[in-house]
């Protein structure tokens, strides 16, 4: 098996390939072995298992899936990989590449048809400016034990913030509300090729396999938590009535008086289990109204 983390190795590899690295794709490649190591370790990948992976690269992270899993299902856009991931993976029989757009992909049909009988499991190092949508699709496909991810170390703590603290943010509440996540490790800049201007961290999110909430309509749930936080230093009166024209701030200050909350309370002050009850008191009024 190639070490592709070696520098020694990696440098004429590409070379040879006449690969240069894309910062519109994000490209950072790992150049320490314990990484990929450590990621295909914590995310508990066995022989039960079958992978989604997100942008293999040159297949740091794919080597130590496929060591692991029953089998590993990479998707990667950049068909300049295709010489170089058939000299570092090829040898792997229980590796299929997909040479694709993951968010032009139906992942919950995909994960259907490659890992019938096994237990799906998503991991990936996400580009930084593509991290959003593709954990995104990853959540709402809701068909994964636990999604195990690289992403910038203060997209990490963002996803695990808990109320009131100053990581907590819309997309906390819409990542906790699929899923339950856990940080597990850092990774500094120093690890990479070409080398990131920040810190990433690894951080996994196992999928709620039952929800401690009543939500009456998802759609007005998600667009409650947008309001809340839109007007994110000012009073929840004012962010709901502006997300909510129809209410109006009457409106919006009886919803919160009819869900038992101060009148000045705050958007980032809530639980997930607050705002289901918000947006359940909203679409009742919209239904009866």
């Amino acid at each position: 098996m190639i070490d592709v983390c070696n520098i020694q190795v990696m440098k004429p590899l590409l070379a040879e390939h006449g690969f240069h690295f894309s910062k519109a794709k994000g490209q950072n490649f790992l150049i320490a072995q314990w990484v990929p190591q450590q990621i295909a370790e914590d995310s508990g990948v066995d022989a039960t298992v079958g992978v989604l992976e997100i942008g293999p690269g040159i297949g740091p992270l794919t080597q130590q899936l496929c060591l692991r899993a029953k089998k590993v299902c990479a998707v990667e856009l950049d068909t300049r990989l295709k010489p170089i991931l058939k000299m570092t993976v090829g040898e792997f029989e229980n590796l299929e590449i997909i040479w694709d757009d993951v968010l032009k992909q139906d992942v919950a049909e995909l994960v259907k048809d490659k890992f019938a009988g096994l237990r799906p499991v998503a991991c990936a190092n996400l580009p930084y400016y593509i991290t959003s949508p593709i954990l995104s699709a990853l959540l709402e496909a809701e068909c994964f034990e636990a999604v195990t991810v690289m992403v910038q170390k203060e997209v990490a703590l963002r996803i695990a913030a808990k109320p009131g603290t100053a990581d907590y943010s819309a997309f906390t509440v819409f990542c906790q509300f699929y899923a339950e996540p856990e940080l597990l490790f850092d990774v500094p800049a120093h690890c990479f090729l070409p080398q990131p201007k920040v810190t990433s961290a690894v951080v996994t999110l196992r999928t709620r396999m039952e929800r401690p909430w009543e939500i009456l309509d998802q759609a007005t749930f998600f667009r409650t938590v947008k309001a809340s936080f839109a007007m994110r230093r000012k009073k929840l009166q004012n962010g709901l009535a502006a997300g909510f024209p129809e209410l109006g701030k009457e409106g919006a200050g009886e919803v919160i008086a009819t869900c038992g909350l101060p009148e000045n309370v705050r958007g980032e002050t809530l639980g997930i289990e607050a705002f289901a009850a918000i947006a359940n008191e909203i679409y009742r009024r919209k239904r009866n109204d």
